[in-house]
This record gives structure tokens, C-alpha cells and sequence, in this order.
């Protein structure tokens, strides 16, 4: 029998908008399973998910692996006494030294340089298969990487991949850059912790590229780039790094772009934790630091737009008059998402890389 079979005689329910992740109430207590292919985590009270996995295990195929210390390449370490714990890839990112022989290279401070930006115009028409392969490699890579627990490092991983079919020397200096930061930071952690300021809080940072920095900055499709992070307990669970996919005619209207897409991953994530016993009773709280878009996110009053922002900016507004979502004003200085979406000096990279993998407060 399949454990999906036996989940579902069990009376388990998928969890949120998932159907990889499941939940069931067992003499009181909540078991939350997730799912990778074949590899499952439990988690609940020890005796009753002992019992649960007694049973799973004469019904179906596996093994127990024992307490979660490893799961699809990520080091999980607890700490009961300080309350707090860490995801890393230290392992993950040896094997990839290894393999792109970088383990002798001097380090780099910063993922790429400031004001880096690659170009179709430095692609190459016709790259050699080995020079190929190598960046196709290394941004695969980077990509599992950034996934599961480096944030700092999507937007390096965006920008290089936007060239993985034509890559010319900068794309290969750009990616060997990242590669060299790793080795400044292979062992960099996200940390949660119980002891957050806002205990299984929701709440986040959200940003676009703006025009007195370099707004339409993609030169090759003048498209802006959306960056936003989600938090609780004090570390990230979700995050993105992209690019837009329509051209905004205004700063605002790049902005709006990315609030809309960070709230939809809110109610995603707000469902999700609602399902794990999380509920969210107050509007997650989003900081912005474009004020016209906080503006309008609350404004009622009909502005023009092309089309594709108009759709945006109802449903940014939706959100924010059903307290799913709150767009709070923040200094741009402050705005952790903006390594989401250029390439920053050191000082302010540093900074929001401690915020942002949780290793130091927010506010």
C-alpha cells in the first residue's frame, strides 16, 4: 500500500493549497507530514508520532532515518536550551567546490559587484560545450541552492540565469564571482527562533527597482525586478528574485507590481500556516518603501494604468481592505528586499544578509 493511501485512510487532509503536505489530529494532537517523492517528515508529540509511524511503516515500504537532522541536502541542527534552529547547506556547498574546482580561489566580500548587469549584447552566438556546460552547471546549481537557504544569493542566481543559453565571458566571470562569495560564506545559516518579537507572525519585506537607482534597469527588455521575503520567527520561508513580466511606466506602477505578487505568496503562506495550527488573526505586515504605492494600496480612488497594473492594483487593494495584507512604510536604506533586486555595495549587503537569514532582529 502507498502512504498516500494509508494517509488517506488515517482521515489526513492536505494542508493549505499543498498536495504534498498533510495533517491529522490523533488523541488531541496534530501530526503534520510533508513530502518530497519518497522521502516524508513527521512532526508532532513524540509518543503519538512514534505510534504514527509504527503503524505507517506496517503498511508501506521505508526506513526511519531518526531524529530530522539532514533532509534533500540541508543540515538541520535544534537547539532546545536557546530556543532556536538553523538551516544550512555547508555540505552541499563543498560538493560544489569540488566540482567546479573552486576550493583554492581567493573569496569575494559580495555575490556580484555593485552595479553589476548582464547583457544580451555580452552574450556569446556560439559558446564552446565545455564553457557551456560549466555555466549551465554552475546556475543549476546555484539555483538548488538559493531554494532552500540562501536568499542573499537570489539575486546573483537571477541575473546570471537569464543568460544560461547564450553565456558569454562576463556571464562566466559574473558566476565564478558568486562562487568565490561562497567561499567568504559557505557556512551561512538561517536561523529561527522561538524567542522572535513576533512569535509565529507572518510579516515580510517587499521591493521593486526604482527609478533614482535604476529603474527599467534590464536594458535588454527594460522590464523592472521584483524582490520580496517572507519571515517568522525571526527567519525567512519564502523569498523571490525576479524579473518582471510586463514593462511598468512608472516607479509606483513597478512597485505595485511586486506588492501584488508578495501578497498572493501571503495568502499562500497564510493558508498554509492557518492548516498548521498558525492561524494569522491580524493582516500581515509588508514593508514598502515606495509611498505611493502604500498610498493607493488604500485609495480608492480610480487611477489610469495600463491594463496589466490595473488587475494589480485591485487586487493589491483587495488584500488590504480584508486585512490579509498591510503595506507599511520603511526607509529605503532599511528595505532588506533590495538585494533582492540589484547589486548592492558591501556595507548594505551585509546588513540585510544578517536580517535576512535571521541572524540578527528587525526592529
Amino acid at each position: 500500500m502507498s502512504a498516500f493511501i494509508h494517509f488517506e485512510r488515517k482521515g489526513c487532509e492536505t494542508v493549505g493549497f499543498e498536495k504534498s503536505m498533510w495533517k491529522v489530529t490523533i488523541d488531541g494532537y496534530r501530526i503534520l507530514l510533508g513530502a518530497h517523492i519518497d522521502d516524508f517528515v513527521l512532526g508532532t508529540n513524540r509518543q503519538v508520532l512514534d505510534a504514527f509511524r509504527e503503524r505507517l511503516l506496517d503498511t508501506c515500504d521505508g526506513t526511519y532515518e531518526g531524529p530530522l537532522e539532514h533532509y534533500l541536502g540541508c543540515e538541520i541542527a535544534h537547539d532546545l536550551v536557546a530556543g532556536t534552529t538553523q538551516l544550512s547547506q555547508t555540505h552541499y556547498v563543498e560538493e560544489f567546490f569540488r566540482t567546479f574546482g573552486f576550493c583554492e580561489n581567493l573569496p569575494r566580500v559580495t555575490p556580484m559587484k555593485p552595479n553589476t548587469q548582464l547583457s544580451k549584447d555580452d552574450c556569446g552566438p556560439s559558446p564552446k560545450p565545455d564553457f557551456h556546460k560549466r555555466y549551465r552547471d554552475i546556475v543549476g546549481s546555484l539555483g538548488y541552492l538559493v531554494t532552500i537557504s540562501r536568499p542573499d544569493l537570489a539575486w546573483s542566481y537571477s541575473e546570471s540565469s537569464k543568460s544560461v543559453q547564450f553565456p558569454g565571458k562576463s556571464h562566466m566571470e559574473a558566476a565564478e564571482h558568486v562562487l568565490r562569495n561562497l567561499r567568504a560564506t559557505w557556512n551561512e545559516t538561517i536561523t529561527h527562533t522561538r524567542r522572535s518579537r513576533r512569535v509565529n507572525e507572518l510579516w515580510g519585506w517587499v521591493d521593486a527597482d526604482w527609478v533614482d537607482a535604476d529603474w527599467a534597469g534590464d536594458t535588454d527588455t527594460r522590464r523592472s525586478h521584483t524582490g520580496y521575503i517572507l519571515m517568522i520567527n525571526g527567519g525567512p520561508i519564502s523569498w523571490k528574485s525576479r524579473r518582471q513580466d510586463n514593462v511598468s511606466l512608472s516607479t509606483s506602477e513597478a512597485e505595485f507590481v511586486a506588492a501584488s505578487q508578495a501578497a498572493q505568496e501571503v495568502v499562500y503562506v497564510r493558508e498554509t500556516l492557518r492548516d498548521f495550527g498558525y492561524s494569522q488573526s491580524t493582516a500581515t505586515d509588508i514593508f514598502e518603501d515606495n509611498l505611493a504605492c502604500i498610498a493607493m494600496s488604500e485609495n480608492l480612488v480610480r487611477r489610469k494604468f495600463s491594463r496589466h497594473i490595473d488587475i494589480r492594483v485591485y487586487s493589491v487593494r483587495e488584500f488590504v481592505k480584508a486585512s490579509i495584507v498591510k503595506l507599511i512604510s520603511l526607509r529605503t536604506h532599511k528595505m532588506v528586499a533590495d538585494a533582492l533586486t540589484k547589486s548592492l555595495p558591501l556595507p548594505a549587503f551585509i546588513a540585510h544578509r544578517k536580517l535576512m537569514l535571521g541572524q540578527v532582529p528587525f526592529l
